[in-house]
């Protein structure tokens, strides 16, 4: 009868650790993950950050946290991707920006890139002058002007005031297209999904789909390639120098 009570108890007890872990915060994790961090105890503070994520409560601080986390615990690959995903959603982000250069000296590969076309230079400065927080909250208040001053024209007497109106409709119509053309550079350059970074230490390209076919090239953990095609669980990849290569799906992610 005792024991049956001591288990009983810690069924009890469990239950009530899980309800309380299921209503906890993404404030009450951030704040958690932070005191872990300042601890030392990455691996908590992680957890905590990761668990902020999975509940859907996606932001470029989380994820630079995140990035931290994984950083002090020597995961270069998880480390870059959290902060790529950071870089996503905070394209300006100089922290950010820092932080990846100072782990991607950590990565074993060095690739030279092809050399970029101009209009892609441009408008990666361009993306990076303007972020994409900042185009969306003009796009909303450029609507915003729209309505209220064409809903003016039609209420207000005044010539006067009609023709400020009519001019801020202009005015706004220049918004929305300035706007609109920063959120379409943003998403072409960091909102789609053809990126990933090697997740194992070691992997082994092949020229084909195949384990019998021909070694293409060997990369390393944390390195940033293309994923383009798909067949069953290979994926290929071109790196940035132009090679193109197969490996499993499962060893890289997409950012």
């Amino acid at each position: 009868m005792k024991s049956g009570s001591i288990i009983f108890s810690s069924i009890v007890v469990a239950l009530l650790g899980y309800q309380t872990a299921l209503s906890q915060t993404p404030v009450e994790l951030f704040n958690r993950g932070n005191d872990y961090y300042r601890a030392g105890k990455y691996v908590e503070a992680a957890a905590q950050y990761q668990e902020i994520i999975d509940q859907g409560m996606v932001s470029a601080e989380v994820y630079f946290d995140l990035g931290n986390a994984y950083y002090r615990q020597g995961k270069i690959a998880q480390a870059i991707l959290a902060y790529e995903r950071a870089q996503r959603l905070k394209p300006g982000d100089a922290d950010i920006a820092h932080n990846l250069r100072l782990v991607s000296f950590k990565t074993i590969d060095r690739i030279d890139p092809v050399p970029e076309l101009f209009i892609i230079q441009w408008m990666r400065a361009y993306a990076a002058f303007i972020p994409f927080q900042t185009a969306m909250s003009a796009l909303m208040v450029g609507w915003i002007v729209v309505f209220i001053s064409l809903a003016g024209v039609y209420v207000v007497r005044s010539a006067a005031i009609v023709r400020i109106l009519r001019w801020s409709v202009l005015a706004a119509i220049v918004v929305l297209l300035s706007a609109g053309g920063t959120i379409a550079i943003h998403s072409t350059l960091f909102l789609g999904n053809d990126q990933g970074i090697v997740t194992v230490s070691v992997v082994t390209a092949k020229s084909s789909p195949d384990e019998q076919s021909i070694n293409a090239f060997v990369v390393h953990e944390g390195l940033k390639v293309k994923m383009s095609d798909t067949l069953g669980d290979w994926v290929k990849i071109t790196l940035a120098d132009g090679k193109v290569g197969w490996i499993h799906i499962q060893q890289c992610e997409r950012i």
